[in-house]
């Protein structure tokens, strides 16, 4: 270090354990710290030596402190370097500051020594290394001695860190049968550790599971096949275990392991094999086309694509045929199939040869003539009692339709066609021969016509023959027969419509009136073709004649020009038609012409009002006068008869009401609703119109009726002398008293829960009486019902409310 009299300056002490460090950061910086203050040194001293005139001013240093040391994982505090200026003597003048990366939390300074102090236990995995500056400052003017300085402090490393692998898991996979040294994969593992200071992060692989199959590149960690020829029918998958050291696998160092998968992938080194020389199947004679006979397979260790094989059918034409072989893609299987009907009594068995090939072949490994092989298939007919055959699968014939009853039509045939041969009977199934227009022989199997044919009915008959075995299993089979009828001329000719012609007045002589046309349901092989002509008569007919126009059609044609309806209305004219059959036949149709008053255009009203009085003979205005009459008769008779019918249930209605009241002649009961409407107490008072209520019919009605003659009665004379007795009279109590013990003893009496209300009005009430018993006597003239009475409202004399009074 420079004295304090040749310049101002840092100086750094270090505590004893970090003199190695301060000697490997000095040997580290290049022209070091040494150098540079050698060469500082020197310019002073020759700035001296010249008399320089400026030795008061500072020179500005050339150096800085770099580096420090602590060691991570050390949890004592401990002093890690002193910084002191070259200006400090020992005065406690100079105030030394810390600042930067962990300033006062990670270190501090002593601000009177300046020793550098760690205060906690570091770890150089999170933090390698802190840049601090330091700087001195004097105490009494604040001024900065020195300018700011910086440093590192390095955390110096050790091995606390345990390597790991990357990317883990490893899976692998490699054909098989691989040469030895085909890399199979590479493991990575990483330490934290420093791997610039020491062997803390230098590793070493090894293998601890895997060998002799595998090894591994003990510094790049590449795994390699060491074991030829490895099979993947014998061991499909491997497990290897890495291990890997830290401090080049030396003692005290950290370790860990990994597990690789290694699997063997296939490939074609195995060809197909059958597990039996002969395979034996068994199908029945009447199995249908494409029915499975069997299985079959060749077992391959390969797997996938390498194990897909085809296989084929190797014998004579016939047999080769007679069966297929197809693949299943799912099993691998061959699956043998029916590909022709089989005939036990034709050929019972079938030898054949099956061969199974690899669809991928790999001569790395095997041969050509490894990947195929043969069996021997052995297929046995079993005999089935089988239906009836018949000669023909349909038959088709032909019959006239006049052919009598008996005759043959045709023969149907069956066999069996099993070694027995059972007898056979025919029948005809009667659900296609509902008719029953044929019969059948059931011995030779002859059909026969059974009843008369008619070809315009049906045309084609469809019948089902069916051939059954007379053995116990009553095997049967059918076959449909198809008879056409043939036609013959046996219906006759006849007008196409029902013709309705008609003449103008005003027809000229040669015009054409009708154009007709004929049908006939026989249907000749040659078509058609009509003949129209008149009847021959002795005379020649005047009026009209037929033309025909050789097309099937003809007209009729007028002969004379003179038709007026006054002369005649109709004319009857016979028209003859003939077909051309064999023999032929004809009919004989009379066409009747109306004479009409036709329209400007030449139109003959055929349907409507004038149609019908040209019918009559009538003319249109008289006829049309006949209907208004008549329609107008009509609605008059129905109006009568509703009004007379209205009345009849008016009266009907009234009888019935005053029946079921059962009233006397002179009396009339009647049950008045007076109800008071809207508020306020106004006198305002609805009146409701008297209502008939109808009582049910009680067995004790009659001795009641005689009991209410004798209140009348009573009533009646008490009304006569209402001037001379009072409310408290007996003889009104007594009715009161006989009211009350009616309505509660009698459940029959309307309604049960309606409040009745009796008053004694007494003499010279301005009202008069209320009472219909002696109105009814008084006034027997007067009507038993008014509409809208003058009523006066009884309320306020009995004290009542809001409530009705009945």
């Amino acid at each position: 270090m420079a004295s304090a009299e040749e310049m101002h300056g840092w100086t750094v002490k270090m505590s004893m354990p970090s003199v190695l460090a301060m000697v490997t950061v000095f040997s580290m910086i290049p022209g070091g710290v040494l150098s540079d203050m050698r060469g500082t040194q020197g310019l002073e001293a020759q700035q001296l030596a010249q008399g320089s005139t400026h030795l008061h001013r500072r020179l500005k240093r050339g150096w800085i402190w770099k580096q420090l040391f602590v060691p991570e994982e050390d949890p004592t505090p401990r002093v890690i370097g002193q910084l002191k200026s070259d200006y400090d003597r020992g005065e406690f003048t100079i105030k030394y500051i810390l600042t930067g990366e962990g300033a006062g939390d990670v270190f501090e300074i002593d601000e009177y020594s300046g020793e550098i102090r760690a205060l906690k236990k570091l770890d150089r995995e999170e933090k390698a290394f802190y840049v601090l500056q330091a700087q001195a400052i004097n105490r009494r003017s604040n001024e900065p001695e020195e300018p700011q300085s910086e440093f590192i402090i390095k955390v110096q490393d050790i091995n606390d860190n345990v390597p790991q692998f990357q990317n883990e898991p490893y899976v692998s996979s490699i054909p098989e049968m691989c040469p030895t040294g085909t890399t199979v994969a590479q493991v990575t593992a990483t330490d934290a550790d420093d791997p610039m200071f020491g062997n803390n992060a230098k590793l070493i692989y090894s293998i601890l599971q895997g060998e002799p199959y595998f090894s591994v590149e003990p510094k790049t960690g590449i795994i390699v096949t060491s074991w030829p020829n490895m099979d993947r029918e014998a061991r499909e998958q491997y497990l290897v275990v890495v291990q890997v050291k830290d401090m080049l696998g030396l003692s005290g160092g950290y370790s860990s392991s990994t597990t690789v998968t290694v699997s063997l992938t296939d490939v074609n080194d195995n060809g197909p094999t059958f597990q039996h020389h002969l395979y034996t199947f068994a199908v029945p004679e009447n199995a249908a086309v494409g029915t499975t006979v069997g299985r079959i397979m060749a077992l391959d260790g390969d797997i996938g694509i390498n194990a897909r094989m085809t296989y084929s059918l190797e014998d004579d034409l016939e047999e080769s045929s007679t069966f297929i072989i197809k693949t299943d893609p799912v099993s691998q299987e061959g699956v043998v199939l029916l590909a022709k009907p089989l005939d036990f009594e034709s050929k019972r068995r079938f030898v054949m040869a099956a061969e199974a090939v690899n669809d991928h072949v790999d001569t790395r490994f095997l041969p050509l003539e490894e990947f195929r092989d043969r069996t021997t298939l052995k297929i046995v007919v079993e005999d089935v009692d089988e239906n009836p055959v018949f000669l023909s699968a349909a038959y088709e014939w032909k019959v006239p339709e006049n052919a009598a009853v008996g005759t043959v039509v045709g023969s149907v045939s069956a066999r069996d066609t099993d070694t027995v041969n059972n007898p056979i009977r025919y029948s005809i199934d009667k659900r296609s021969d509902s008719t029953k227009a044929f019969k059948i022989d059931p011995n030779n199997g002859t059909i026969t016509v059974a009843k008369a044919l008619d070809r315009e009915t049906t045309d084609w008959h469809n019948v089902t023959i069916e051939a059954k075995e007379t053995t116990q299993n009553h095997l049967s089979s059918s076959v449909v027969v198809f008879i056409k009828v043939l036609d013959i001329n046996d219906n006759v000719p006849r007008l196409a419509r029902d013709y309705q012609p008609y003449i103008c007045e005003g027809t000229q002589a040669g015009e054409l009136i009708q154009l007709l046309s004929a049908v006939d349901p026989d249907e000749p092989a040659e078509g058609h073709h009509f003949y129209f002509s008149m009847v021959p008569e002795k005379h020649i007919n005047p009026n009209f004649t037929i033309r025909d126009n050789q097309d099937n059609t003809a007209g009729i044609v007028a002969r004379r020009s003179t038709f007026t309806r006054k002369d005649r209305t109709q004319y009857l004219l016979p028209v003859v038609v003939m077909d051309s059959g064999s023999p032929a036949l004809s009919s004989t149709s009379t066409l009747t012409i109306s004479v009409c008053s036709c329209q400007p255009a030449g139109h003959c009203p055929t349907g409507g009002v004038e149609a019908l009085a040209l019918s009559m003979g009538v003319s249109l205005q008289t006829l049309l006068g006949l209907l208004v009459c008549f329609v107008t008769f009509t609605v008059l008779s129905i109006l009568m008869l509703m009004v007379r019918r209205h009345r009849r249930k008016q009266q009907e209605g009234l009888e019935v009401e005053v029946k079921e009241l059962e009233l006397p002649e002179t009396v009339s009961q009647k049950v008045l609703y007076y109800g008071e409407r809207g508020g306020g107490g106004g006198a305002d008072l609805d009146f409701c119109q008297p209502a008939a209520v109808p009582l049910r019919r009680h067995p004790r009605r009659r001795e009641r009726r005689l009991r209410r003659e004798d209140v009348r009665a009573s009533i009646r004379m008490s009304l006569r002398e209402s001037h001379l007795i009072g409310p408290d009279d007996e003889v009104f109590r007594q009715f009161i008293l006989d009211r009350l013990a009616e309505a509660d003893d009698d459940p029959y009496v309307p309604p049960f829960d309606c409040l009745r209300t009796f008053s004694y009005e007494g003499s010279g009430s301005p009202t008069g009486s209320l009472s219909s018993l002696e109105s009814s006597t008084l006034e027997s003239e007067q009507p038993v019902c008014n509409p809208r009475p003058y009523v006066v409202r009884l309320t306020p004399w009995h004290g009542g409310g809001e409530e009705d009074t009945f």
